[in-house]
């Protein structure tokens, strides 16, 4: 008898990576994606402009200006006006648009099948222009990575796609705007990897490249060439800078850290509200008017702010009162559920607070504070290489990239010891879903069938009798399944506890043999080399608890694998985990 095992486990190959040419489909479709959030940034940009000139200057134009503090009615006014119509649209648009982007992306990644509606593609960059361009201290990259994920997103949909397939176009379009805005494409691809995918595979990493790059061909085109934040602030290259830049790096994870916890505190002040949500934006941007009285710096993205600092154009005084202002309008205002990001306000605080430490330390204020900034965004949203990269990127001085690594790692380290949750997932955590941001590979794809295999397991001849098969259930059998084999042990099929109480329901003829009983019903089958991740698979697809393992040239059964045999690779993990040994200088038994 031949049998025909399912098709994954036919088609199934040993290799490195997993990958086919739905990678290619993929990668075909990202320069649109790429084109999309590149546009969309541009878009944003000129938004935030616009409402920018609305409210500060009473004048309708799309030319790039900073909020300026004016007659603390005005600077009062506007923050709150641009709150309730943040509320209002939230209210009777869509709250998805509320908070800073990146937790709503990562929800829909991994809860809503990568499915963005247009309404979120088209309200989120209207809301957020308006909040920062009526002086809401926010930047424009959460909102660009929601609006252009919502673009890759929308896009994935017009096709027949899987929900892995849709995230990936999703993250794509999300690095896509981000590079646009910033012109950082290595660090939007490690955020895609560190914060987004919650994988790294060819068919996910290799589309997010595409896009990115993409991106930044149109960005000379649309928004400007060269670095972000152009500095002179460059490091000495002398060795004491890398302790130097990693005690930066704890300091500002240790602040990262407060800020997450601040900012759900003020949270929870906002939920106890005797008031509608929809007034909340309104409430918070009063504490920004009143923050803006004291120091017109904290008012919108801050861009300004952040070039002063890597300039070194700032006095302690000023940096100092910049960080202590804008931490708090920022944690108000966010706290509020309005609709902003958080990069840039993190990026201020890190600079202001490295160069705050700077003037302890040798060198150029503006490097250290760089270095703060690394160190901040590593800590605050637990994307270690994405922080170092960034800051290098943005101001192109990758000769910083040590010390950035230096600091961004420290950072890293004392956020996750302190908190269990970062600025970016602890909103998920509140709605009651877990988020698990450490990426590692799945045991059963390491083990294959005959590595976890229970070996020469019990058989049922073909030649065995319905009648003494079922007695044999009825009395003797451990397991629910057994292989049923022919007189060179090929197998024939699988009889189970269930198959002889339906022959006893179907009075089927009791002298039948188990070979006619059980013949044709398409058992299915694995070999010795198809890896643990795809029986689990096969066990899923097929109800069936344990799967015959067979030679792939006779068919003959060599074991059989189990539900209970799939476990043994978490255990190994779990081993090599906790059980902790001394090999050197362990002391040794016998003469």
């Amino acid at each position: 008898m031949t049998l025909t095992p399912p098709r994954a486990v036919q088609d199934h190959q040993l290799a490195d990576h997993s990958v086919d040419a739905r990678m290619v489909t993929l990668t075909a479709m990202a320069p649109v994606v790429g084109t999309g959030g590149a546009l969309a940034a541009w878009t944003l940009l000129k938004l935030i402009a616009i409402a920018t000139n609305l409210f500060w200057f009473g004048r309708l134009s799309a030319l790039p200006v900073a909020p300026a503090a004016a007659a603390w009615p005005i600077t009062l006014l506007c923050p709150v006006l641009g709150g309730l119509l943040v509320g209002l649209i939230a209210r009777f648009g869509s709250d998805k648009i509320r908070g800073h982007g990146i937790p709503e992306a990562i929800e829909t990644i991994l809860y809503g099948e990568s499915r963005l509606s247009l309404k979120v593609a088209v309200l989120k960059p209207i809301s957020s222009a308006i909040s920062i361009g009526s002086g809401g201290p926010f930047g424009a990259e959460g909102p660009i990575i929601m609006t252009g994920g919502a673009i890759g997103s929308l896009f994935a949909q017009c096709f027949h796609l899987s929900a892995a397939e849709r995230k990936t176009l999703l993250v794509a379009g999300a690095a896509a705007g981000m590079t646009a805005i910033f012109g950082t494409p290595i660090a939007a691809i490690l955020l895609a990897v560190e914060v987004l995918l919650f994988e790294w595979k060819p068919r996910s990493f290799v589309p997010v490249v595409a896009a990115t790059l993409v991106s930044l061909a149109w960005r000379p085109w649309l928004i400007g060439p060269g670095p972000m934040f152009p500095t002179a602030a460059a490091p000495a290259g002398a060795a004491w800078e890398l302790p130097a830049a990693a005690g930066i790096g704890l300091v500002v994870g240790a602040g990262a850290a407060l800020l997450s916890v601040l900012l759900y505190r003020i949270e929870d002040v906002f939920n106890r509200l005797p008031l509608h949500w929809m007034w909340w934006p309104a409430l918070g941007a009063v504490a920004v008017g009143c923050g803006a009285l004291v120091d017109g710096h904290v008012l919108g993205a801050g861009y300004g702010s952040i070039q002063a600092l890597l300039d070194a154009s700032v006095p302690a005084k000023a940096a100092a009162t910049l960080l202590l202002v804008k931490a708090t309008v920022w944690l108000v205002a966010l706290g509020s559920g309005t609709s902003g990001g958080i990069l840039a306000p993190i990026l201020i605080l890190g600079g202001a607070a490295g160069c705050l430490l700077g003037q302890l330390l040798p060198g150029h204020a503006g490097f250290w504070a760089m270095i703060g900034m690394a160190g901040i965004l590593s800590g605050a949203m637990r994307a270690p290489l994405t922080g170092a990269l960034f800051a290098v990127e943005v101001t192109r001085h990758f000769e910083a990239l040590p010390c950035a690594v230096a600091a961004a790692g420290a950072a890293y380290a004392v956020s996750v010891l302190l908190t269990r949750r970062s600025i970016l997932t602890e909103k998920i955590a509140r709605r009651g879903r877990h988020i698990l941001q450490e990426y590692t590979v799945d045991p059963l794809d390491l083990q294959q069938a005959e590595q976890l295999m229970t070996r020469e397991p019990q058989t049922l001849p073909g030649t065995m009798a319905i009648d003494e098969a079922r007695a044999f259930f009825a009395g003797q059998a451990r397991f629910r399944s057994y292989p049923v084999v022919d007189a060179q042990h090929r197998l024939i099929g699988l009889a189970s506890r269930t198959d002889a109480l339906r022959w006893q329901v179907e009075r089927t003829a009791p002298d039948t043999t188990l070979a006619k009983a059980v013949a044709g019903a398409g058992q299915p089958v694995a070999y010795p080399d198809t890896p643990a991740g795809v029986v689990a698979d096969l066990i899923l697809e097929t109800g069936i608890g344990r799967i015959p393992i067979v030679d792939r040239a006779t068919h003959r059964v060599l074991g059989i694998l189990s539900r209970q045999d799939l476990l043994k690779p978490r255990g190994l993990r779990r081993k090599a985990e906790t059980g902790r040994r001394r090999f050197v200088g362990r002391p040794t038994s016998g003469a």
